[in-house]
């Protein structure tokens, strides 16, 4: 969602708070939504989104409300609790400020598929050491004898990852990477996560940043992808500008978060300079055909 350059610099140095509350931001909300309970609803909610995270309070207020537009209109929730989506701030030394990065949770990427209606099965989880039997990526075959108790699976290492889904009509896609080829992975396309920085959600939730990563390499390949769900895939991870731009950075990683680690994700802060060049100079596609294959 576009927020209007007049709107950009009236309210850059306006919390968000306050900008919210600006006549321009009020019309350009209503005209977006088109319901004034379902406007009043947003604002609520992404006010609320924003209020228990400092660092989100001081970002550009219009990257913050261009992503919550977005958030919106795919009909996700902006609470970090749900883990459908996720407004991430990190510093942007090129523009001088903080800004607010989109971030497509795991969940919200399950919602997604599932409002498509052809998805009969859609799963994704971490395979614990002992439980892998057998996989055969020719055939797409795997066999695994999960561990009963929960508890105990909790506390069993991961060593690896496990997606797939079946259509209604009988097709079926199944995925799965060792430990080993995630982490490389990760390495290899989050700058932050390899020099081990300890602000990466890769860091902080390893597993769930990895099936997020699964989803994205299994749907985007071979599943069905709605024009909603193509939107969020092309702005996962990237910055909504004034002019509905998205560019993108090395923050999280440049694979897929997987559910943003939750109540943590309003202590992260990220620097920009972190990213050995900037993936937005490029087609948007390209882009982020280059970051997750």
């Amino acid at each position: 969602m576009a927020v209007s350059n007049s709107l950009t610099n009236r309210n850059q140095q306006q919390k968000f708070s306050v900008a919210i509350q600006s006549d321009g931001y009020k019309r350009l909300i209503n005209n977006t939504l088109g319901d004034p309970k379902r406007a009043a609803g947003f604002v609520t909610a992404i006010t609320s989104a924003v209020s228990i995270n400092p660092s989100l309070q001081e970002c550009d207020a219009s990257t913050i409300l261009s992503a919550g537009l977005l958030g919106e209109t795919l009909q996700l929730s902006p609470s970090p609790q749900l883990g459908q989506y996720y407004l991430v701030p990190f510093n942007d030394r090129k523009r001088g400020c903080k800004v607010a990065q989109f971030q497509l949770g795991y969940k919200g990427y399950i919602q997604l598929a599932i409002r498509s209606g052809q998805y009969k099965k859609l799963n994704a989880l971490a395979i614990k050491e002992g439980e892998l039997i057998r996989y055969d990526a020719l055939n797409e075959e795997i066999e695994v004898q999960l561990i009963e108790d929960d508890s105990e699976r909790e506390k069993a290492p991961t060593v690896g990852y496990y997606a797939m889904f079946e259509y209604l009509n009988g097709f079926k896609k199944t995925l799965y990477w060792s430990k080993e080829k995630m982490v490389a992975h990760a390495e290899t396309y989050s700058q932050g996560y390899k020099a081990r920085k300890g602000y990466t959600f890769w860091e902080k939730d390893f597993d769930s940043m990895a099936i997020k990563t699964m989803l994205r390499q299994l749907i985007s390949k071979w599943g069905v992808m709605s024009i909603d769900f193509q939107k969020a895939y092309e702005a996962d991870m990237g910055v909504i500008d004034s002019n509905g731009h998205v560019s993108y950075v090395d923050n999280i990683d440049s694979s897929g978060h997987g559910d943003v680690v939750g109540d943590h994700v309003a202590a992260v802060e990220v620097d920009s300079d972190e990213s050995a060049e900037d993936p937005g100079k490029n087609n948007a596609n390209a882009v982020q055909q280059a970051l997750f294959g």
